[in-house]
């Protein structure tokens, strides 16, 4: 009976492991393989009456007189009055690796003092990124969420009606400079910095890559980075995706998270409290303030006058002393709960536990 009952502890052991370990991929990213901003500044037309005031927004006009020029329209002697054209900021993100011919999403925002961008649709602009070089043109009807009514004595806004999306609605003309295919030394980046963590990764990349090619090929760095070697013959795509699928054991220092603002309180895994003893405490004090008219006796010479007359009452509630310590989350989470206090107070006793040193953890207030 002892066998089946250790394997099957085996399994169980070995089914928590794997649920806990994560893939390479998912904790790690490649240096340079990487996403690039883009910018553009457009028109946007068509608009049912919500577009720039042409007279608050000068730029509006100007472009909109540019774009009429280069299309061989000459409107530079009459003031227009038009309010279905918006000035526009278009920005984008290339993907990594985007080629030539791709399409990538656009989002689109008012520059001027239009109302909705609502129905309209954008006139090609070109996206530059921080090197002032163009690497896509958008154009397209813009896909607005919110919307805005207004009456004569009421005004009815949902969402944001001076945005909007086109997806699919810029054209990759250039590629970002670099090539993959071509790297020997590949860096990877692990998105929760760690020294534990990345070792683990290290050993488990060699543990696959002494097996399937006998060498050891990867070198932790710091915390953050882990450097690899390509071997020979093998493709970095391939290398990349080979590694980026392996299981690997993550770490974090111990953390507690708190914001004041909404109450929230995050506990780490592995945040311990060494034994303390907490009293809290809610104390109240009210301040009435209350007037009493003081009247004279019967045919006396005083007056009448009022007076004031101020009652200060002070109470507290709980105060029960508690002692707090635990070397787990379930432990520590247990003790806090067992005072009955809401976030703020648990807020206060974490705050005074890491004054007092007993707190194991970094506490980080945000």
């Amino acid at each position: 009976m002892r066998r089946p009952v250790l394997a099957l502890l085996v399994m169980v052991v070995a089914c928590v492991q794997a649920a806990a370990a994560s893939r390479i991929k998912d904790i790690v990213s490649v240096q340079g393989v990487r996403a690039n901003q883009l910018v553009g500044y457009g028109l946007v037309i068509g608009l049912n009456g919500t577009g720039d005031s042409l007279r608050n927004a000068p730029f509006t006009e100007q472009s909109l007189q540019a774009m009429l020029d280069r299309m061989g329209v000459n409107v530079r002697g009459a003031r227009a009055r038009t309010r279905n054209v918006a000035a526009v900021v278009v920005t984008a993100e290339l993907p990594p690796f985007a080629g030539k011919g791709s399409r990538i999403d656009v989002t689109v925002s008012s520059l001027g003092d239009a109302t909705s961008l609502a129905g309209g649709s954008l006139v090609l602009t070109p996206l530059m990124g921080a090197d002032d070089r163009i690497y896509a043109v958008a154009q397209g009807p813009l896909a607005v969420s919110g919307f805005s009514t207004a009456g004569k004595a009421e005004t009815l806004t949902h969402g944001v009606p001076t945005a909007g999306r086109i997806p699919n609605g810029a054209l990759v003309e250039r590629e970002a400079p670099g090539r993959f295919a071509d790297e020997t030394v590949l860096v990877l980046e692990l998105r929760s910095p760690d020294f534990a963590t990345a070792v683990r990764i290290a050993d488990t990349i060699n543990a696959y890559t002494g097996q399937k090619y006998g060498i050891r090929t990867a070198r932790e760095e710091d915390l953050r980075t882990v450097r690899l070697m390509r071997p020979r013959h093998v493709s970095a795509a391939r290398f990349v995706a080979e590694v980026g699928d392996l299981l690997t054991e993550t770490d974090s220092p111990a953390r507690v998270v708190i914001d004041e603002r909404t109450g929230t309180i995050v506990i780490g895994r592995d945040v311990q409290v060494s034994t303390v003893a907490v009293a809290h405490g809610n104390l109240t004090v009210r301040v009435t303030e209350t007037e009493k008219v003081s009247q004279p006796a019967p045919f006396s010479k005083g007056e009448t006058v009022v007076t004031p007359e101020t009652l200060i009452t002070a109470g507290q509630e709980g105060g029960n002393i508690a002692i707090v310590g635990g070397t787990n989350l379930h432990v520590l989470v247990s003790g806090l709960n067992r005072i009955g206090l809401k976030p703020p107070g648990i807020i206060a006793i974490l705050q005074a536990i890491k004054t007092a040193g007993a707190l194991q953890a970094e506490l980080v207030v945000q």
